[in-house]
């Protein structure tokens, strides 16, 4: 395989080759089939598709989340994208940019819950200097668990107004990225709704809490390389290394290298990783049943009974050929008459 050709396949799974999504089902297809995607483009470039560059057909000049409010097809874009969160077709999490969501599969996200998520979801959040989350983050997970789902307007107002909007924005991206919360909806006026993910979607998170972190990263390994074809083991740790340690991404990766799930492919001198393709199943081999010996062909017998023989043929082989003269007749001899008048 040449770079080109990994280029070609990757533009055609990722729907960036003029075929662009147009319906909900096409986005629901879209999504399943690549696992996980971003919305918009980061830079540096990642080896991830895009929800937008599906959307537009094209990965030719396609707008940053910096530009998205002035974009007409980033704004349709987000309203598709928000419809298939509403429909819980995929779920939201923030790993690259606060701004720029990150979309995964309903299929990939207890798998990516596994990895990302609290295992006791419905835990408040610890204040103090050694937790994780800033006290209005806290506040506002308490808030939503009481009265969500409710608009970004509504926790604003009552958390108080005199807390800014980019910081009621840093205090949810901080519960989103551990996926304490989702955002369920969307309007112009009210903008994004949100509510506690273990609520809005208890089988996802059930289901997550259950598997192991093995387990979820070797299946998440597996689909990333189905979207992007072929990649280094640098570029997995470095995509994986922003949720989990780098260290658990090598020993999941050597389990399923010795496990013959994945294997190395060369494009243009490169050794890279990809998916261990199907052996083709050979066909059967028929095996014929042996020939029985030919029977010997039954010699012609003359109708009637088994013993007679008729009458005027000679005696022979039975298939031997009759003669076309028939047989002569024996000569008999007979006594000779005397004369008339003598002595008898």
């Amino acid at each position: 395989m040449t770079e080109q050709d990994l280029h070609q396949l990757r533009r055609e799974k990722w729907r960036l080759d003029g075929k662009p999504i147009r319906t909900i089902e096409e986005a629901r297809a879209f999504v399943e089939a690549v696992g996980f995607c971003l919305m918009f483009p980061v830079r540096p470039a990642v080896p991830v598709p895009t929800f937008i560059g599906a959307f537009v057909g094209s990965d030719n000049r396609l707008p940053t989340w910096q530009h998205a409010y002035s974009d007409p097809r980033a704004l349709a874009a987000t309203e598709m994208m928000v419809r298939l969160l509403r429909e819980r077709n995929a779920y939201e999490a923030s790993i690259f940019e606060e701004n720029n969501p990150f979309l995964v599969a309903a299929s990939a996200f207890p798998f990516f819950y596994a990895l990302v998520g609290e295992r006791n979801p419905k835990l408040a959040p610890k204040q103090g200097p050694r937790s994780q989350y800033s006290p209005l983050a806290a506040d506002a997970f308490e808030l939503i668990t009481r009265d969500g789902p409710i608009s970004k307007q509504k926790l604003q107002e009552t958390l108080g107004k005199s807390i800014s909007i980019p910081a009621l924005d840093k205090a949810l991206g901080e519960l989103l990225a551990k996926l304490r919360i989702t955002r369920v909806d969307y309007n112009a006026k009210e903008g994004s709704f949100w509510d506690v993910l273990y609520r809005w979607s208890p089988e996802a998170v059930k289901e997550g809490v259950n598997l192991s972190m093995q387990q979820a990263l070797s299946a998440l390994l597996s689909k990333y390389l189905d979207c992007v074809i072929a990649a280094d083991q640098s570029e997995l740790e470095s995509f994986f290394g922003k949720f989990v340690a780098r260290s658990r991404v090598k020993e999941a990766v050597n389990a399923l290298l010795a496990a013959r799930e994945l294997s190395f492919i060369h494009v243009s001198g490169r050794s890279m990783l990809h998916i261990t393709p199907e052996k083709e199943a050979a066909a059967p081999k028929v095996i014929l049943p042996p020939r029985p010996f030919p029977r010997p062909r039954p010699s012609a017998r003359p109708s009637g009974p088994s013993n007679a023989r008729p009458s005027g043929r000679p005696s022979g082989p039975p298939n031997a050929r009759p003669s076309a003269r028939p047989p002569a007749r024996p000569r008999t001899f007979s006594r000779p008459r005397p004369k008339s008048g003598g002595p008898r």
